[in-house]
């Protein structure tokens, strides 16, 4: 039972997660050969000051701090 974890900020819209689950699943069907019936995909969804990279949070960077 393959499962993907996508560790993200939030702000994703619906459509797009959709096509994410849709291309990630066919991508592990086509190169593990897993049956998409039994393959998970979970989005973990993040505040952007709760992410932080090159000495700052996200919020900060989006903010141009």
């Amino acid at each position: 039972m393959p499962v993907i974890i996508l560790k993200t900020v939030d702000g994703a819209a619906e459509d797009q997660k959709s096509e994410l689950v849709e291309r990630f699943t066919t991508a592990v069907k086509e190169v593990l050969g897993k049956n998409p019936e039994i393959t998970h995909v979970i989005f973990e969804e993040y505040p952007a000051e709760n992410w932080g990279l090159r000495g700052k949070t996200v919020a900060d960077i989006k903010a141009g701090k």
